[in-house]
């Protein structure tokens, strides 16, 4: 799945906001977000484009024009966000972005964002949005895939029961999730940057006590995680495929284009878990 292929945007930031200690919440709005397409999905993305401190210009930029001209250390860093929110009306999109210190790129960059600063972005792309028809809904992920369950909460139909399982690093870290659903919600405390057997998030699916109904699943995050649970969700729970939306957001230790060069491999190993039956 990727980003529409549409010609990079130039987003301005109109203010940030603290929401948690790690979590910074950005409005961008400006002429170039005019016509942006979100709205289908509860899962909208885009890709940021980012260039690295020192590097000499700013957006708006010509990428493959920095890439014949520059070094690579000069060139820009793509990250993903989900879109927090899109504003038709107001042309504002919000991004929410986690934030570990000077560690990553995204998260630096938004900590020292004000506004009047811009950013280059693609997109965007998307392909779930719950199933209005399904019996309940599951919603599973950590920190980085907060803005995407929050997009879905708010699909969901009146009273349809939906159970969050939510792993961030701390009570702090937790935010208000609203719904018209009837809403389960279980956070799960868990150091993003800690690798644990088992996998607390993990864990905390394995024990739900599952509604009944047919379920459709929305399922991201950290690879190694999102694995556990493709196993538990497909071999244990005998989910059907086809009601899930699951795949690993980003891999711990890897950069996004480490990443992006792992998933290739992490595909033909998730797919081979449920095809021996093995994990």
């Amino acid at each position: 799945m990727s980003a529409k292929k549409t010609p990079p945007r130039v987003a301005v930031v109109e203010r940030t906001e603290r929401v948690t200690p790690q979590l910074i919440r950005i409005a961008f709005g400006g002429p170039g977000l005019e016509g942006f397409a979100a709205g289908p999905f509860t899962d909208h993305y885009v890709k940021l484009q980012l260039p690295p401190e020192g590097a000499g210009y700013e957006a708006p930029f010509e990428i493959e024009r920095i890439k014949a001209e520059l070094p690579r250390e000069r060139w820009p860093r793509v990250r993903t966000y989900s879109v927090r929110e899109w504003s038709p009306d107001r042309g504002e999109l919000i991004i929410d972005f986690v934030n570990h210190g000077s560690a990553g790129v995204g998260g630096p960059w938004a900590a020292a964002a004000g506004p009047g600063d811009r950013v280059q972005l693609i997109g965007p792309g998307g392909a779930y949005a719950p199933d209005p028809a399904a019996g309940w809904h599951l919603l599973v992920g950590d920190a980085c895939v907060l803005p995407a369950i929050a997009g879905a909460l708010a699909r969901i139909p009146a009273g349809a029961p939906v159970v969050v399982v939510a792993a961030v690093d701390g009570p702090e870290e937790e935010i208000e999730l609203e719904t018209p659903g009837a809403l389960d919600l279980r956070w799960v405390h868990r150091d993003a940057g800690a690798e644990l057997d088992p996998d607390p998030l993990v864990e905390a699916v394995r024990g739900l006590s599952f509604p009944p109904g047919r379920v459709h699943g929305f399922v991201h995050g950290e690879a190694g995680a999102v694995r556990g649970l493709r196993r538990h969700l497909l071999l244990e729970r005998e989910v059907p495929l086809e009601s899930l939306s699951i795949s690993g957001y980003w891999k711990r230790r890897r950069t996004e284009e480490g990443w992006r060069q792992d998933k290739p491999e992490w595909n033909r190993l998730v797919e081979a878990d449920t095809a021996s039956g093995t994990g």
